[in-house]
């Protein structure tokens, strides 16, 4: 550290350019938030990514809703937004991920609104708005600060308003991208920002089908999207540092939207969904630097639809 007058001495000089003892300790915990089937839930499950099999029950959030999104840092988890039974909500809550336990309250949103997409680094959360009281598709971005409480601030736009985009936004460790969504029909739009800014959207280029409901996992360099609605099983993939197309990967094990997807950098999974009108309880997962089709990983602990999933490991961590 430097002293008083900001001079840095020698020993603290080597030690940062010779990148010791710097490092980011990551949790390989994923864990998933509310959703809906016959009733909405309240329900968090949590799973060990590097270890397939199926979900434990977390703790709860302070509602029974859906349609809302989250993001994390190493340490802990934000769930924002969504919908209950008695409306919109702007509501912000966190849980500490190592540990089990229901949310703490963080904050608020900048509007009442669900159908939101949060993606975020290991400081820095941000969400875009879905449906809002003034318009059905929110252009608005939203940041906080992750590891302190409070507000959520204005960040910026993205190139056009669109809700819907479930859990698609994902992230390296400088950029977030948003893929798809809803405006009056499906889109297959991607935009990135630079999470550490502010400012507007830049549009990254295409997905390879138009849809939304799909759900995001990425590693610090590259970022898949599984599922949604009209593409069905169907997973691409894009270089986050670069811009362009999303490339085919693969296919899920089955045709699924509403679906959520977070990573531990190395693996991706996706879960629950819906298969028609029937919600699905099913964990997928991918290697993410290969290309190939999904395997099972386990299921959760109840089958539901438009949830949100983050972990303590995912790309805008690694």
């Amino acid at each position: 550290m430097p002293n008083y007058q900001g001079v840095w001495s020698l020993s603290t000089q080597m030690q940062n350019a010779s990148a010791w003892p710097i490092f980011v300790a990551t949790n390989p915990r994923a864990l998933f938030f509310g959703g809906e089937a016959s009733s909405k839930y309240n329900v968090i499950d949590y799973i060990d990514i590097t270890s397939a099999g199926n979900a434990s029950d977390f703790g709860d959030l302070s509602a029974e809703k859906w349609a809302l999104t989250s993001f994390s840092s190493n340490t802990r988890a934000v769930a924002a937004g969504g919908d209950t039974s008695g409306g919109r909500l702007n509501v912000l809550e966190y849980v500490t991920i190592a540990s089990a336990g229901n949310v703490t309250d963080f904050g608020d949103l900048t509007a009442t609104s669900f159908e939101n997409t949060g993606t975020g680094s290991i400081t820095r959360g941000l969400i875009q708005l879905g449906v809002t009281p003034s318009t059905t598709t929110s252009n608005v971005i939203n940041y906080v600060t992750i590891a302190s409480t409070g507000n959520a601030q204005d960040f910026g736009d993205l190139t056009q308003g669109r809700a819907y985009g479930q859990d698609s936004a994902l992230s390296s460790p400088t950029r977030g991208v948003f893929a798809g969504g809803y405006t009056s029909s499906a889109v297959n739009t991607i935009d990135y920002v630079t999470i550490a800014s502010t400012g507007n959207a830049t549009d990254f280029g295409n997905t390879s089908l138009t849809r939304y409901g799909m759900g995001g996992a990425s590693s610090a360099t590259r970022g898949t999207f599984g599922g949604g609605h009209t593409s069905g099983d169907t997973i691409d993939y894009i270089t986050i540092a670069s811009t362009g197309n999303a490339t085919d990967f693969g296919n899920l094990t089955i045709d699924s939207k509403y679906i959520s997807g977070t990573s531990n950098s190395t693996k991706g999974v996706f879960g629950g969904g819906k298969f028609g009108s029937t919600p699905l309880n099913i964990i997928d997962t991918i290697t993410i630097a290969s290309t190939g089709n999904a395997t099972d990983f386990g299921d959760l602990t109840v089958a539901r639809s438009s949830l949100t999933a983050t972990s303590g490991a995912h790309g805008g961590i690694a």
